[in-house]
C-alpha cells in the first residue's frame, strides 16, 4: 500500500531546490562519499482532471529502517502529461549498501497539497541507487496500488555524479534586450538548456529560475556535471531556449540558439561570449528581424576530477569472484556442527557472507554472472585435491547466474566433494589475476574484479599468498577476505595493509593496499548490511587509485540499449 505523502507545498516552478538524501553522519567515516545527481521525466501520466491535463509532481522517498519516508519533492509542472522536471534529487551514494529508492507521481491541487487523495496518486516506481548509477538511465513503468499498471505511464531517471564541487562545470548567463511577450508587463524569462543525444534527441540539463518582469535578465550561477551537459563530448550541440514564464504552464517561446561547450570555452577566452537569441518564425516572417534578444556567457568554470562513479558510469562494469573454503577443518557438512552444515531455517555463516557482499555487486555487473570457485577440496572424478575449482564442477566456464545461482552450486557441490586441506589460497588470487591481467592489456576502465575469499583459517601458504597480493595489485583488481568460525585469525591481519605496507617474501611493497580482512564474527548480531559496508567501503578508493596510476580516464557513456526488464526508454 502506497503511504500518502506530507501536503507541505512543492517548489515553485523553475526554481532549482538542493536536498540531501542519506544516511546519518555516523556511517560517512565507513564509506567513500559521493553524490549523485537524479533527474526525472515522465510518459504517458493517466489524466485525472475533468477540465484540463493532470499537473504532476514526483516524491522522492527512501526506505530507511523498513519505513518509507519522504526526503525531497520536484516542482508542479501545469497541465503536462509527459513532464520533464527540472528539480534535481540529490542522493548520497555508497557503494557499499543497497539504497532503495521509491518514486510516487501525484497530480496536484495547488494550496491542496500533493497526494492528499487517492484520486491524486498517477503511479509509484521502485529501485536502487545502485541499479541506476550502473546503468545510468532506468525507464520503468509506473505502478497504481495493489500492482496495477497505470495505463502505459512510465518513469524514466537518469543519474549524473558529483563530488562536492568536483567534476562539474560553474557556468552564468544573462541576456539583454528581450522580446516583450506581455501586455501590460515586461517578459518573466527563463533559460533551458538542453544537450542533444546520438538519437536526436534532447535531454534538459538545467532550467534557470524564472526572473520576473525584466528583459535584460540576470540569472543565478549553476553547476552541472561534464557527463550532464555534453556527455564528455566537447563539440556535441547544446540547445538552449529562452521563454516568457506563464502560470498555466503555456510558456511564450521568446527564442533559441544552439552552441558546444568547446565553443563556450573557446569564446570565454576570447571574450566573445554571446548569442543571438532567435525565433525561427519571426526570421521568415519578419523582413527586418534581427534577433529577439542576446544572451551572454557572463562565467565559466571547469574541474576535471575522476572519480568512482565517473568509471562506473563510464560503461565500468564490477566483475565479482567468490572463493570458499572446503578444508576439512571446517567439520563434516552433515553435521550440525559444521560450518558448512546446510539447516533449512537458518543460513549458514558462509552464505550470510557471500550474500550480503554479492548483492551489492550484483548491481555494477550487467551479466549478472558471478565466478563460483572453491579451495581446499577432493573433487571428483579422481577425487584429488584442488585449490581453485569451480563449484559447479564446469571447468570451461565458472560462472553462475546470480547471487542465488552461487547459492544453489555451493549446496550442490557439499555432497560431491571430500573436504580435505590445506588452505591454499595464493592459487586462486592468480588464477583471478590472470583474467585481471587480461584486462589490463585493453588499455580500458572497463573492468575491474573483486575477489571474496571465504574461509575458517589462518592461510597455509602465506608466503605466496603475499606474492600474489604483491602482483595482483598492480592489476584491475580488489581481494575480501572474511574469516568465518572462530578461528585465531591474527595473522591474517598482515595481508590487510591497514596497519603498515604488506610485502612480498622479497621485501616488495605492494603498489596500492587492495586487500580487506574482516572475521565474521564481528558482524554475527549485526545486520548483513553492516558486514557488505564494513568489507566494501575501501573498494571505490581502490578503483580510483587504479586507474588513476595507469592514468585511464573513464570511457565515456555508452549509448543506452533498451533493457526489456525494464522497458523501453521514451
Amino acid at each position: 500500500h502506497w503511504p500518502q505523502p506530507s501536503s507541505s507545498s512543492a517548489p515553485s516552478p523553475g526554481t532549482q531546490v538542493g536536498g540531501w538524501v542519506g544516511w546519518p553522519s555516523s556511517q560517512a567515516s565507513l564509506a567513500v562519499l559521493s553524490k549523485v545527481e537524479l533527474r526525472v521525466s515522465c510518459r504517458h501520466l493517466l489524466d485525472r482532471d475533468t477540465l484540463n491535463k493532470s499537473d504532476p509532481c514526483v516524491l522522492l522517498l527512501m526506505q530507511s529502517q523498513g519505513q518509507w519516508v519522504e526526503v525531497d519533492r520536484s516542482e508542479v509542472i501545469k497541465s503536462n502529461l509527459n513532464p520533464v522536471f527540472a528539480k534535481i534529487f540529490t542522493v548520497d551514494y555508497y557503494f557499499e549498501e543497497v539504497q532503495k529508492l521509491r518514486f510516487e507521481v501525484y497530480d496536484s491541487h495547488g494550496q491542496a497539497g500533493v497526494g492528499t487523495h487517492d484520486d491524486d496518486f498517477l503511479g509509484g516506481m521502485e529501485c536502487t541507487v545502485g541499479q541506476i548509477v550502473a546503468q545510468k538511465r532506468v525507464t520503468k513503468p509506473l505502478f497504481l496500488k495493489y500492482g496495477k499498471f497505470a495505463g502505459k505511464s512510465t518513469i524514466t531517471v537518469i543519474s549524473e555524479e558529483i563530488s562536492g564541487n568536483n567534476g562539474y562545470v560553474e557556468l552564468a548567463f544573462r541576456a539583454k534586450k528581450l522580446d516583450d511577450k506581455d501586455l501590460f508587463s515586461k517578459s518573466d524569462p527563463f533559460l533551458e538548456i538542453y544537450r542533444i543525444d546520438d538519437d536526436s534527441s534532447e535531454q534538459l540539463v538545467y532550467r534557470t529560475e524564472v526572473v520576473k518582469n525584466n528583459l535584460s535578465p540576470i540569472w543565478e550561477p549553476f553547476k552541472v556535471s561534464l557527463n550532464s551537459l555534453c556527455s564528455c563530448e566537447e563539440k556535441r550541440k547544446l540547445r538552449c531556449v529562452v521563454w516568457d514564464y506563464d502560470s498555466r504552464g503555456k510558456h511564450d517561446f521568446i527564442g533559441e540558439f544552439f552552441t558546444t561547450f568547446e565553443e563556450m570555452q573557446k569564446a570565454m577566452g576570447e571574450n566573445k561570449v554571446q548569442w543571438e537569441c532567435m525565433n525561427p518564425k519571426y526570421k521568415i516572417k519578419k523582413r527586418n528581424y534581427k534577433n529577439s534578444g542576446i544572451v551572454v556567457l557572463l562565467d565559466l568554470k571547469i574541474h576535471r576530477v575522476y572519480s568512482f562513479l565517473d568509471y562506473i558510469m563510464g560503461g565500468c562494469q564490477i566483475h565479482f569472484t567468490v572463493a570458499i573454503d572446503f578444508t576439512a577443518s571446517n567439520g563434516d557438512p552433515r553435521n550440525s556442527c559444521s560450518l558448512h552444515y546446510i539447516n533449512p531455517y537458518q543460513p549458514n555463516e558462509y552464505l550470510k557472507a557471500l550474500v550480503a557482499v554479492g548483492e551489492i555487486c550484483q548491481d555494477y555487473d550487467s551479466d549478472k554472472k558471478f565466478s563460483a570457485l572453491g579451495f581446499g577440496a577432493r573433487i571428483p572424478p579422481k577425487y584429488e585435491v584442488s585449490h581453485d575449482f569451480a563449484i559447479n564442477f564446469n571447468p570451461d566456464n565458472d560462472e553462475c547466474e546470480g547471487i542465488q545461482g552461487v547459492v544453489e552450486s555451493y549446496q550442490s557441490c557439499l555432497p560431491k566433494i571430500q573436504l580435505y586441506g590445506p588452505t591454499n589460497v595464493a592459487p586462486i588470487i592468480t588464477k583471478v589475476a590472470r583474467v585481471a591481467a587480461d584486462e589490463e592489456r585493453t588499455k580500458e576502465a572497463s573492468q575491474y574484479f573483486i575477489l571474496l575469499i571465504l574461509t575458517d583459517g589462518v592461510v597455509t601458504d602465506m608466503a605466496d599468498t603475499r606474492e600474489a597480493i604483491v602482483r595482483a595489485s598492480y592489476l584491475p583488481m580488489s581481494i575480501i577476505i572474511v574469516g568465518v568460525g572462530n578461528a585465531d585469525f591474527t595473522d591474517m591481519q598482515i595481508l590487510d595493509g591497514d596497519d603498515g605496507i604488506l610485502r612480498s617474501p622479497r621485501g616488495e611493497p605492494v603498489l596500492r593496499d587492495i586487500v580487506q580482512f574482516v572475521p565474521f564474527r564481528d558482524f554475527k548480531n549485526a545486520s548483513p548490511t553492516a558486514l557488505a559496508k564494513c568489507v566494501l567501503a575501501e573498494v571505490p578508493k581502490q578503483v580510483v587509485e587504479y586507474y588513476s596510476y595507469k592514468a585511464f580516464p573513464p570511457r565515456c557513456p555508452q549509448p543506452h540499449t533498451p533493457d526489456s526488464s525494464l522497458g523501453s526508454p521514451q
